[in-house]
This record gives C-alpha cells, structure tokens and sequence, in this order.
C-alpha cells in the first residue's frame, strides 16, 4: 500500500510576513467552477477504483497459489516510475505556495529522511501483505479503517492534534470496530482463506501493525513537512513520494532474494491456478492499480486538499468487503456488519471534526486578509 502525503497546515503566522498585504496567505484550493469539480471527480474515481482494485487482486494472488511476501510487497511499491512524468507538468499559479524558509536542507538530511520513510514504508507494506495473505479481504479492509484512528493518536503527540468529542468518538468506534472481529468465530464459511487459527492470528496482528504504521507514517510526513523540508511546492511533495517510493522498493527486492522466496517463483507461476501468463498478469495489474491509486490521491492532494485525499481513501476500505462479498464469496455475517457500520460511523465522525477545522481556518484566514484592507482605507 503507497503513501500519501499530508501537507502541513499552520504556516500562515511565519508566511504573512513574507507575503503581499491582502494577497491570499496560501492557494486556494476549494472546487470553484465545473471543470475542477470534474477533476476532483475522476480523481476520486482513480482512489476509489485503485484501491479496491488492487487489494482484491492482491487477494486473488494469494488464492490462486501465490505464496511470495516479498513479491507482494513488491509490486504494491516498483510501480512509481510511472509518476516522474509529473515532474513534467507546469506548476500553474494554483499550486505555487510561498516557500517558509531561505536555506534548504542539505542533501545529507533529504536523503537520511527518505532513506527512513523507505524503509519504514518497505515494513508497513510488508506487514500489509502478510494481513492480505492469511485473512479474508472483507475482514482485512475492516481492520485497516482503524489507521484513521492511529493517525490521529500519533498525531496528538507529533502534530499537536487536539482530542475533541468527535475525535475521541472516532478512535472509539475505530477501536471498537477492529477489535469486534477478533471474536468472529472462525470456521470455513467465515474464513474462506482456510489458514489455521495461528495463521489468522499472525494476519491479525500484522494487519493492526500495519494500520498503526501507516497512521504514525502519515504523522511522520506532516512532522518531516513541517521541521525539515518546510516547502509545499509541487517538486517537494514529489520528492516526498518518490524516493521514499524508490528505498522501499530497493528494500523490498533486497528483501525477496534474502528470504529466497525468488527461487520458489517458477514453480508458483507454474503451481498458479489461472495459469503462467493470469500470474504475470496479476502482478502487473496489481502494480498499476496502486499506482493508479497514488496519481488519483497525489491529484486531490493538489485539487482540493491532502484531508480531501486521506477522507476519500478511507472512503474506500468499506467499498471492499461488499466487493469481496460479489467476487471471492466472503460471508457477511452480523459481526462483520455492525463492525463495517462501526466504521464508517467513525470515519465520518473523524472527517466531520477536520471539516469544522478547516471551515474555521479558512474564516480566520479571511479576518486576517479583511483586517488590513479595512485599516489601509482608513476605515474602522
């Protein structure tokens, strides 16, 4: 699973000082006429689509006779190369963001970060693959709605996240939600993947891992944003996803010829029950997929917000157990369905609280603009 990145939010006090009198302290980036809308749109659609795409096919490699850890790690990561055109795009003035500092971090920093988010990357999708691979996708996706939970535990100490009501009853129902399917009971109609109750407890675990990862790895982001790299523009957000994107993926290849598991490659894609050429196939599109993700997030990033971006992914998770249910005959039990109910519940307990956020941002930024223009025309 690919990042996403968090942008910070609280440099308007250290931009105003450098900024043009009454001119807008950060781009605006809310929807204004049909054509953004329709961006924002088809962006959504990459998010929605890549995601679930990619993790029912990651379902369906492990399935069909896929056994690879690392080859499934792998492929949810090599695919970034198809993001460097976007290196090519014009950054328009939309996108343009006053620059905080005049001294850039030097390479040895740059690179020690995106040395760091690599490997912390390699682990967490490691641990996502290992979760995918020993549990049913309709309980895996559950799980993984909690990392809106983590995100905003870890946020409370790295990114001074304050716990409102409805932030505590996010992490509750988040919580809550995850921790219900720990007692679903576990026979072959509920577990279809057939792994023993080991093996579904190691899943488990990992799952919960990697949801908390990706929560502290999205802290880390904004924190590295914020402290190191102190740029919104369009080349450091670029930056930020491809070269962690390029560690992790170096990392995950080390990973694959350390364990061996390359050499069990050839009897897999002979073993594979679609057969040589669906093995490939699957890889490949399980590639795509994510990338497909990433270039529609990475778009709403910039379209509308990274809040927007996160908000529309986690949008997704509940989209795959109904999914799974259609394709691979996941059973939907009552557990399964309080705990997707608790989830989306918590989820939009969680958005709710980050649009009052920015709803009162945005009305300080405009007191801020309006505050000036009144005192330079003499008014009161």
């Amino acid at each position: 699973m690919f990042l996403y990145v968090l942008l910070p939010a609280e440099e308007d006090k250290e931009a105003k000082h450098s900024s043009v009198q009454n001119e807008p302290l950060v781009p605006e980036r809310g929807p204004k006429n049909v054509k953004l809308w329709i961006r924002i749109a088809i962006h959504a659609f990459f998010v929605l689509s890549g995601q679930s795409a990619a993790t029912l096919l990651g379902t369906l490699y492990f399935k069909k006779g896929g056994n690879s850890k690392w080859m499934a790690t792998l492929v949810q990561l090599a695919g970034f190369p198809v993001l460097f055109p976007y290196y090519c795009i014009p950054q328009s003035k939309k996108t343009k963001t006053v620059k905080i500092q005049t001294k850039t971090p030097s390479f040895l920093v740059l690179s020690s970060v995106y040395v760091f988010l690599g490997l912390f990357i390699a682990v967490y999708c490691y641990l996502y693959s290992v979760g995918l691979m020993y549990l049913p996708v309709s309980t895996f996706s559950l799980i993984c709605a909690s990392q809106l939970a983590f995100n905003a535990f870890f946020s409370f100490f790295l990114n001074s996240q304050k716990f409102t009501p409805f932030i505590i009853n996010s992490l509750m129902l988040l919580t809550i939600s995850s921790t219900l399917l720990v007692f679903q009971k576990q026979d072959d109609s509920a577990n279809p993947t057939g792994v023993s109750k080991g093996k579904y407890a190691i899943g488990f675990i990992c799952t919960v891992a990697a949801s908390a990862g990706y929560g502290l790895l999205l802290s880390l982001l904004q924190l590295a944003f914020k402290k190191i790299v102190k740029s919104e523009s369009f080349t450091a957000v670029m930056d930020m996803v491809i070269y962690p994107c390029l560690v992790a993926s170096c990392f995950a290849f080390v990973g694959l010829f350390a364990s061996k598991e390359w050499k069990t490659i050839p009897r897999e894609m002979e073993a594979y029950e679609m057969g040589k050429v669906s093995y490939v196939m699957t890889l490949v599109w399980i590639a795509i997929a994510w990338q497909v993700f990433n270039i529609g997030a990475f778009g709403l990033i910039f379209e509308a917000s990274s809040l927007f971006s996160n908000a529309i992914s986690v949008v997704g998770l509940p989209i795959v157990p109904i999914l799974a249910v259609v394709f691979f005959h996941d059973k939907m039990d009552g557990l399964k369905v309080i705990s997707l109910v608790l989830a989306i519940w918590g989820f939009l307990s969680y958005v709710y609280q980050h649009y009052l956020d920015e709803h009162q941002s945005k009305t300080d930024h405009r007191g801020t603009n309006v505050v000036p223009s009144a005192s330079s025309t003499g008014n009161p």
